[in-house]
């Protein structure tokens, strides 16, 4: 089962960089009317900069968690199995 899901994540993931990319750009369109600068643009503020990059990587990764939150949910909804192998509890050690 793992293969399938390692499978559907990969698909989801795909999708997950695009929709990331949109959401960034819908985001960034509404604090600057340029594209975002690159870090190699000398022109550009090193706060511009920044923000950018920053904004950036926030909106990716927090797409990047959403979507494969939901591929797990729906994995496990379709297939009844849950993607992660189960953890065993840690007994409790006493200490010294």
């Amino acid at each position: 089962m793992r293969f399938f899901y390692r499978l559907f994540s990969r698909i989801t993931g795909g999708f997950a960089g695009r929709i990331g990319k949109l959401v960034f750009q819908a985001v960034w369109s509404r604090i600057d009317h340029e594209d975002p600068p690159a870090a190699t643009r000398l022109d550009a503020s090193l706060a511009k900069v920044l923000a950018g990059a920053t904004l950036e990587a926030a909106t990716m990764a927090g797409v990047a968690a959403l979507v494969e939150r939901a591929t797990a949910s729906t994995f496990s909804y379709l297939f009844g199995v849950s993607p992660e192998p189960k953890r065993e509890k840690q007994q409790d050690q006493p200490k010294d």
